[in-house]
């Protein structure tokens, strides 16, 4: 610990600084000092690299063990250079010689300063940040209580929006639908189904990837499905409610809403009322790929819930076949949401995974004429454009018949997007996967281009890929320009005041635990920890959903 002298007028504070906390010397909490030293706040795993950033100091630094007190590394920092986008001098700590030192907590300490700063070196670094992302997405459901534990602080709301929702937009005005259920969209209540695809497809990717690793974590899922592993149960308790998002026809409504935003109250006292929207070919596509890889991944634990997905998925693909016009949901009397884009990427998204369950001709040939209009795998994805899961259900596919000169595209697309990834992360001062870019949402961006690097890792052995996404939970977990976790509960100096009704809403001091925040916007220095600041400080489901994955994949090491 260091101490720091700050100038307020006339007189000096003397201000104490250990893992990012700051107290002034009378003992009150003073302002929130950033740390010199920025790494991942969660810690790191043996064997891998292990590094973090340091501001404006040079020379040498130390890794000091702190159970017995022993310095176990001594090495230089990096010469500085200028990050471009925070204009920082930074130097790189790398202490990945380390190699697979005893579990514990060490200690950071660089030289010119004195400075320190503590971390966990463990095998299981990621099984409790793992778990406490996926408890979030069970404290994010809505129509049944929810109760939740982080840190002995206790999270509850009670049934929250048992009337969803009103028909009148849908052509029968007065009556109800049966729309219960489902997970709250971000910091508001409504429910979505394009983000609901941005969500589960990305999930669902996840189980596919590293579902034995994922089943041997508890995962504390309310068992409303006890035949289910923890983590397909929670993903049904969004799929039930997407199932009643489908008209008879095989359309499917694009959300659920208030005409507005509401207040900032818990769920169970939200009052406003709520309303089906009509439906949009986007929506009737995510929920066409949602329903067809549900009946895969459901068909070992339940038959019957995997067929009636993939009857769902069917309807819904013939109706998308019978109507190849764009068609978006008439929004004009909501100001929620619009989560309004083209379709084209949801459609290739659909055919791929309706090829990948039934092996229908005709669902090959559409999705192999859109690949071949578009094979490009995207560096920087989320809602707007899902092709992505179509690419990789395409090229990681076991089936027959696919044109092989289209699977080479695919497969050259996706290596070159992620050595992209790889060479933004290697040429930014924080090991930013995403580079200098920044927008609202875009730490669920950093989250989920470990997809990318994951599928190529995955066609390479190249373990460049998999390293990258730990400087992307790196990045996350507080080796950036803030030197703090993003995610709210983990890690040092998490967020305390996120955009988000229920955590504002209720009488719990802490925020409710597990959630991604959005992230700089639109410089990477602009980010405030405050509730009314929504463009950086929002949590939402697609954010988190990403982070699962990410955290997922760290689950065990690569060659276990």
């Amino acid at each position: 610990m260091r101490a720091l002298l700050r100038l307020f007028g006339a007189g000096i504070v003397a201000l104490a600084v250990e893992h990012g906390r700051a107290t002034a010397a009378d003992g009150t909490a003073a302002e929130p000092v950033t740390p010199g030293i920025r790494l991942n706040t969660v810690g790191y795993l043996p064997g891998r690299p292990m590094a973090a950033s340091v501001a404006k100091q040079s020379g040498t630094f130390q890794i000091r063990r702190l159970d017995d007190g022993a310095i176990v590394w001594e090495g230089e920092l990096s010469p500085p250079r200028l990050n471009a986008d925070t204009g920082e001098q930074l130097s790189a700590a790398d202490f990945s010689a380390l190699g697979t030192p005893p579990a514990g907590d060490y200690e950071l300490i660089v030289a010119e300063s004195g400075e320190r700063v503590r971390f966990r070196i463990a095998s299981d670094l990621y099984r409790e940040p793992f778990r406490l992302a996926t408890q979030a997405m069970s404290l994010w459901r809505c129509g049944t209580p929810v109760h939740g534990e982080h840190a002995g602080e206790h999270f509850e709301h009670g049934p929250c929006h048992m009337d969803d929702a009103l028909l009148d937009f849908v052509g029968e005005p007065g009556r109800r639908g049966p729309m219960t259920g489902g997970w709250h969209d971000a910091g508001d209540y409504n429910k979505y189904v394009v983000n609901a695809g941005a969500t589960v497809g990305v999930m669902f990717r996840a189980w596919s990837d590293f579902g034995p690793a994922i089943e041997r974590v508890n995962l504390g899922v309310p068992q409303t499905t006890p035949r289910l592993p923890g983590f397909l149960a929670e993903l049904k308790w969004e799929l039930d409610w997407l199932r009643s998002m489908q008209a008879a026809d095989g359309s499917v409504y694009h959300k659920v809403s208030a005409k507005g935003f509401g207040g900032m109250v818990a769920s169970d006292k939200d009052a406003d009322p709520r309303f089906v929207v009509p439906w949009s070919s986007a929506a009737t596509a995510d929920f066409t790929a949602m329903m067809a890889q549900a009946a895969r991944i459901y068909a070992p634990y339940d038959a019957q819930f995997a067929a009636e997905c993939r009857d769902a998925a069917q309807r819904s693909f013939a109706f998308l076949q019978a109507h190849p016009e764009e068609h978006k949901a008439e929004q004009a009397a909501f100001q929620t949401g619009g989560y309004d884009a083209p379709d084209d990427d949801d459609r290739l998204w659909a055919a791929a995974e309706w090829w990948e369950t039934s092996g229908d001709a005709a669902a090959l040939a559409e999705l192999e004429e859109r690949i071949a209009a578009t094979p490009n795998v995207d560096v920087d994805w989320d809602w707007q454009n899902l092709k992505n899961l179509g690419l990789l259900t395409f090229l990681f596919s076991e089936r027959q018949g696919r044109d092989q000169r289209l699977v080479d595209q695919v497969r050259k697309s996706l290596l070159a997007a992620a050595d992209r990834i790889v060479a933004s992360s290697r040429a930014h001062g924080y090991a930013r996967p995403l580079g200098t870019t920044y927008y609202w949402g875009c730490n669920g961006t950093v989250a989920r281009q470990s997809l990318v690097l994951e599928a190529a890792y995955r066609q390479t052995g190249d373990d460049a890929y998999r390293d990258t996404i730990l400087d992307g939970l790196n990045h996350l977990l507080g080796r950036n320009y803030f030197g703090r976790s993003f995610v709210t509960g983990l890690g040092e100096r998490p967020p305390l005041h996120p955009h988000d009704r229920q955590s504002a809403g209720d009488s719990v001091a802490q925020p409710w635990p597990g959630y991604l925040v959005g992230g700089a916007n639109p410089r990477a220095s602009d980010w405030s920890d405050r509730m009314e600041d929504y463009r950086t400080n929002e949590i939402a489901i697609n954010w988190n959903g990403a982070l699962i994955y990410a955290l997922a994949s760290q689950l065990e090491s690569p060659r276990e």
